[in-house]
């Protein structure tokens, strides 16, 4: 009698659990629907709609039920525990079992659905109140909105001139930094030239000896070139 009851409730579970998911599913196509007919959203979607009644209403129903089908299997188990039954105590077990397992599924997929169903009602919410406040910005005074509007644009203008300032005094530092490494390697390398310089005199004497004797042979060769030039030039006209 009591696996007869489990069973009945059961199949009762199992249609209100179909329905139940099929109102969380049409939830949202029926809202998008709403919102194409109104022009406005200024009044609440949600609210005592026919399909939050028709939720809570199912809801509170699929509970009771679920109360009920507990009650039931824990009458089934203080009947597999009596001392009466020893030799079917394996069996009943076994179905008890299965029922267990069916008011599991049965309680996981109500709190699974009924999740997913205020997860899109307090989204529904959230974007009818961003809606809500666009419209009653957009509808507000329209010298005021004006005004806010050239304030945040003068506003983003002086944070815009404040970063190229910005800009432009970090590449200056870097660029004088640059510089004065620059200039110091230069005194560096002029330094070190200077102590060679004093430290090997005779090879700056040679060094200058070398330079003299090039500019003295280039100066022969030129004039070697240019007689020789003019004795052609003389030969070819005569």
């Amino acid at each position: 009698d009591l696996r007869k009851q489990a069973r009945q409730l059961e199949n009762e579970l199992d249609l209100k659990l179909v329905s139940f998911s099929k109102l969380c599913t049409s939830y949202s196509g029926s809202r998008d629907g709403r919102r194409d007919r109104y022009s406005s959203d200024t009044t609440p979607l949600l609210n005592g709609s026919s399909q939050d009644r028709m939720f809570e209403t199912m809801a509170v129903e699929i509970e009771q039920l679920l109360g009920k089908l507990t009650g039931l299997n824990d009458k089934m188990a203080e009947y597999t525990n009596s001392a009466g039954v020893p030799s079917l105590n394996a069996a009943l077990m076994h179905t008890l079992q299965r029922h267990r397992d069916i008011l599991q599924d049965y309680t996981h997929e109500f709190h699974k659905t009924k999740a997913n169903f205020l997860a899109i009602r307090e989204r529904e919410n959230l974007l009818g109140s961003v809606r809500s406040f666009g419209e009653s910005y957009k509808s507000g005074s329209g010298v005021n909105n004006r005004r806010t509007e050239l304030f945040l644009k003068e506003h983003e203008h002086l944070r815009n001139s404040d970063r190229l300032i910005e800009e432009t005094i970090s590449i200056a530092m870097a660029t004088k930094e640059n510089m004065t490494s620059q200039r110091g390697m230069l005194k560096s390398i002029q330094s070190k030239m200077n102590t060679l310089a004093n430290r090997f005199p005779a090879v700056n004497s040679l060094i200058q000896r070398i330079n003299l004797r090039k500019r003295r042979d280039s100066l022969i060769l030129g004039g070697v070139i240019g007689v020789c030039t003019i004795l052609l030039l003389l030969y070819a006209f005569h």
